[in-house]
């Protein structure tokens, strides 16, 4: 899949909970966006990895 910005965070939930309003207005603007998490966040120390996957997924939705 060919976008026009990727976004990369190390956990899930990372990129959306930084830089979501930037990624909503280039949306907005017709720009192509994929967010890559490069771990699933298991060692991370708030949540747990399926939290943070549950809240990284609602998050692309809203942000479409």
């Amino acid at each position: 899949m060919k976008v026009d910005i990727l976004a990369i965070g190390v956990h899930p939930d990372d990129v959306e909970l930084s830089c979501s309003g930037t990624i909503a207005k280039h949306i907005a603007m017709g720009k192509t966006v994929g967010i890559l998490d490069l771990s699933l966040g298991e060692l991370g120390t708030r949540g747990s990895a399926e939290l943070r996957t549950k809240e990284a997924l609602q998050a692309s939705k809203i942000l479409g």
